[in-house]
């Protein structure tokens, strides 16, 4: 279970398209900077998906909205950035001079979107007993701390395998979430339909 959860939420926080967005937002920041920076995106993140993890039964009860009918609306809307990231049409805003860009854009909503949010309160949901919890809540800190490490070795993995690789990298990650997007997404209408 710990490999799924980490594998499942390493993936869908995209690291290589953060990693890129990071690399172009932080283009004239000095190698000290850089990992300031790297260091303020990686808190920004936990604190975000474990606010997210926590209150999600509560954000479900509060809307009376049903498990199932998330998985398809969140299946949905992490296809769409999915499809975004494997046509590159995913474009990162130059940042104004002095502007910090660790919290907003980079933490949220470019590694923690729309697509994860919803992805986050369904294995919020999902996760039961207090082992399934504590073993998820792990993997979670695993995936994001993988997360912060690329992002601190941004500029030496630009530079072995350059734009490019990123590029491809990126698009690769964009079809691995549209696969996790379809489970979450068939996962809900079939329960939706039994």
């Amino acid at each position: 279970m710990f490999l799924n959860v980490y594998l499942k939420l390493f993936v869908i926080l995209t690291p290589f398209f953060v990693m890129s967005a990071f690399l172009s937002l932080t283009r004239g920041f000095t190698t000290a900077d850089r990992k300031k920076a790297a260091v303020k995106v990686t808190v920004a993140i936990v604190l975000s998906v474990f606010t997210l993890y926590l209150f999600g039964k509560h954000i479900f009860a509060l809307f009376g909205i049903t498990l199932d009918a998330f998985r398809i609306g969140a299946g949905a809307v992490l296809f769409l950035s999915a499809v975004s990231m494997v046509r590159g049409s995913t474009a990162v805003t130059p940042p104004l001079p002095g502007e910090d860009v660790a919290v907003v854009p980079l933490a949220i909503p470019i590694a923690v979107g729309p697509g994860t949010i919803g992805a986050l309160l369904v294995m919020a949901a999902e996760s039961r007993t207090f082992t399934a919890q504590l073993i998820t809540v792990g993997a979670m800190l695993t995936a994001i701390a993988t997360v912060g490490l690329l992002l601190s070795m941004a500029g030496r993995l630009e530079r072995l395998v350059g734009q490019q690789g990123l590029i491809i990298l990126t698009k690769l990650t964009g079809l691995f979430v549209s696969a996790i997007a379809a489970q979450i997404f068939f996962t809900g209408l079939k329960n939706f339909l039994a």
